[in-house]
């Protein structure tokens, strides 16, 4: 049994495919519930200007502007970019880091990593997948602040790509790869936290289990969903603190196709013409969606991941008895 643990079965060819899938999921659920509110974030982000009233009426009627000039189809201007980012990102960023947990503890998923082991695998693969996807970031920022029927509005993701290639080159997918990689910072500091928070979580409930003289199997291999939600809210929260206003910048750099503007203008300008406040433009706007959509993001992936690893177990089980039969 104590091996089972250590490397239960997978449903796909290997573990990190089996994350992959989750991550996958839980992107294109947590966009679809959260897209209107990515929409309003980046907005608020390229905005130069102070929106007027509280958080409260400032989402409000940005959300009722936009419906009332372009309907419910407004709101969701950019699905399908977003989509492709977010779930191409989950998904990639969990096969990566599970690859590379699994390289770390020697060959053993389930082993407890490090605080720094977990910080370098997390950045490692939020590099890679940071690369991968910006092209998709790119469209997704443009397609959110341009207006639907004016010249340089895209139709869609692959519309988006060749306008960009043919007007800027290549190149002009890779807008902001600079302040991804940057970024990089905000996945790891929140994957360190919310790894050893839930290293923590399920040592509590590996000892509850064995006081009370019951088997620990993948089928009870999994935390409740109200403690994922509290352990990827409070991440969030401490990665958002430190890593902010490069989200601000790069938001900036890819909605403007200039050449002439560069990392260091940009903070400059932010700097002169905003001040301090500039660099957390949509702050709270951010966090009424990326709190939410977290927590919706990991409850999601978790489930999945558990579902298909207690399938798995299940299928091994079954195939275990026809042998013996």
């Amino acid at each position: 049994m104590a091996t089972e643990t250590k490397q239960p079965p997978s449903f796909f060819p290997t573990t990190a495919l089996d994350h992959a899938a989750a991550g996958l999921g839980a992107g294109v659920v947590a966009t679809l519930i959260m897209n209107p509110l990515d929409l309003l974030k980046v907005k608020f982000q390229v905005a130069t200007t102070n929106p007027r009233g509280g958080l409260g009426k400032q989402i409000w009627y940005a959300l009722k502007d936009i419906h009332h000039e372009r309907g419910w189809k407004g709101l969701y201007r950019g699905v399908g970019p977003n989509i492709a980012g977010n779930a191409s990102s989950w998904g990639l960023y969990f096969l990566f880091y599970n690859m590379l947990k699994k390289r770390a503890s020697g060959g053993d998923i389930n082993k407890p990593l490090s605080a720094h082991e977990y910080l370098l695998c997390s950045a490692e693969a939020s590099a890679v997948t940071a690369i991968i996807t910006n092209p998709i970031w790119v469209v997704r920022v443009r397609m959110f602040t341009s207006q639907a029927n004016s010249p340089e509005s895209y139709r869609g993701l692959v519309h988006g790509f060749s306008s960009i290639i043919r007007t800027e080159g290549v190149q002009g997918l890779f807008r902001g790869t600079t302040l991804a990689l940057f970024g990089v910072s905000n996945g790891a500091i929140q994957f360190m936290a919310y790894e050893k928070m839930k290293s923590w979580g399920f040592e509590r409930k590996r000892k509850q289990f064995e006081r009370a003289g019951k088997p620990w199997t993948p089928e009870v291999d999994k935390l409740s969903n109200t403690s994922y939600t509290i352990m990827s809210a409070g991440s969030k929260l401490l990665a958002l603190a430190v890593t902010y206003p490069y989200q601000v910048v790069r938001s900036r750099i890819q909605n403007n196709p200039a050449e002439s503007l560069t990392i260091r203008s940009i903070i400059r300008s932010t700097w002169t013409k905003e001040g301090i406040r500039g660099f957390y433009r949509g702050l709270a706007t951010n966090l009424v969606r990326v709190l939410p959509g977290t927590c919706v993001t990991f409850v999601v992936y978790e489930n999945l991941a558990w579902l298909l690893r207690t399938t798995a177990a299940r299928r091994e089980e079954r195939d275990k008895r026809l042998v013996n039969k």
